[in-house]
């Protein structure tokens, strides 16, 4: 990296702002709660301010409506922007998700206002829902794209191509967003970098899979237990299986820094009819978090013979599993040091701090770009951690120096990924 080509990156960066910032402001106004997921209306937003700043066509992708719905949401629309650079190179998608959890109680400020305030440790700060998770990278990453148009302006040689994957259902899974524009093949990207944080790049994450358990019975009069056969009573047979196979999950560690043991969690239970029937049906959902370590296949058929096995004495007692999720978790996959290496390196000297590679326990839409085999790592515009930038929680936040710096660190690392062949002795356009 020449320092010519990153002082040229800064001074971009520098004059345009104010333009990036009130980007991120238009997009944090127009409200893309999911649920209820009627996206279409911000995407349409954020396709007039991109069209305006690239001077070219936003591709979209208007998702059918009966998948849409099957999805759990009202509209989605992904957006995507193709520009090349030279000749041959690889394909780098740059991904990030407009959808939002609603914004809940306790705010102080307006959730869709995108105020700014001048914090006297941090400087500058928007507030607004969705600024930090994900709607920030959509400002990242596309100055860094036009980073990339001005060195190309000015002679700097660059050869690949640069696509950013806007998608509005990251919320409910992605399965309608990412994974959409690889399996409808609207797109064939090499690498991708997905929306993240600025301190530390996420090599990995955990995979994640939601059952619902329905255990039958028969109702009877409570004054005549006999008469009935207790769902509730199976139940906690179950649940009994399921705490103990929780300690044992506690007992596995993942060699990934940042992640730690496979879950289980069972959040939610609903059951019977009245305090005088015995209970007829009862309902549980399980959450259960896979380590990259683990198959999520394997995961799952363990689940499934533990609490079928937990009822197995009881005859008159019938069991149903239904998958509500199943998320597979972020590899780290060969090719995904390069990248690594360049965002790690730039974050160092733009941030002036050492920047960690680790893996987090939640799981996120990228996913979908590595189980199709597609080299993929987080990264973006954000502090240290979730709780830092109150993400999914009131008054959620954005240091808009972070914003600045992350664009500037994504920029650079695209110039060193799609630098021409003659540079690194090595035809990128073939790896």
């Amino acid at each position: 990296m020449s320092d010519s080509a990153r002082a040229m990156v800064h001074a971009f960066l520098e004059r345009e702002s104010l333009r990036q910032v009130e980007f991120l402001a238009e997009l944090v106004r127009v409200p893309s709660d999911n649920p209820p997921g009627d996206c279409t209306p911000a995407a349409e937003r954020a396709r007039e301010l991109l069209e305006s700043l690239l001077d070219q066509k936003v591709e979209t992708d208007l998702v059918p409506d009966e998948i849409v719905k099957a999805n759990g949401m009202i509209s989605a629309t992904n957006l995507i922007v193709r520009r090349r650079f030279g000749r041959g190179g690889p394909t780098i998608a740059l991904n990030a998700h407009g959808d939002v959890v609603p914004p809940g109680q306790g705010w102080t400020r307006d959730p869709y206002g995108a105020e700014i305030v001048d914090d006297p440790d941090h400087g500058l700060v928007m507030f607004g829902r969705g600024v930090a998770v994900s709607k920030s990278d959509f400002a990242t990453y596309t100055w860094a794209l036009l980073a990339l148009i001005e060195l190309e302006t000015y002679g700097v040689p660059l050869h690949g191509t640069v696509e950013l994957h806007f998608t509005y259902d990251e919320e409910t899974g992605g399965d309608i967003g990412p994974k959409r524009l690889i399996e409808q093949q609207l797109s064939k990207p090499d690498l991708a970098i997905c929306a993240g944080f600025s301190y530390a790049v996420t090599s990995a994450h955990n995979g994640c899979l939601h059952f619902e358990v329905a255990i039958n019975g028969k109702s009877g009069h409570a004054a005549i237990p006999s008469t009935g056969v207790d769902a509730l009573e199976a139940a906690t047979d179950v649940l009994k299986a399921l705490y103990a196979y929780r300690d044992e999950l506690s007992q596995e560690h993942s060699e990934v820094p940042g992640i730690d043991t496979p879950t289980l969690n069972v959040g939610l239970i609903q059951g019977g009819i009245n305090t005088n029937v015995v209970p007829d049906r009862v309902t549980l959902r399980l959450d259960r978090r896979i380590i990259p370590e683990e198959s999520a296949t394997a995961a799952e058929a363990r689940l499934r013979a533990l609490i079928q096995a937990a009822v197995a004495h009881r005859p008159a007692i019938s069991v149903e599993i239904d998958r509500i999720l199943l998320a597979e978790p972020l590899l780290e996959l060969p090719g995904a040091a390069r990248m690594i290496m360049a965002l790690r390196t730039h974050a160092e000297t733009e941030f002036g701090v050492s920047i960690p590679v680790h893996g987090v326990p939640l799981y996120t839409d990228a996913r979908h770009y590595s189980t199709a085999g597609i080299p993929t790592v987080l990264y973006g515009a954000g502090p240290k951690t979730l709780q830092e930038a109150n993400g999914h929680g009131a008054d959620e936040c954005l240091r808009l120096s972070d914003l600045r710096k992350a664009t500037a660190v994504v920029a650079l690392a695209l110039v060193d990924l799609m630098r021409p062949a003659e540079d690194t002795g090595t035809d990128r356009s073939r790896e």
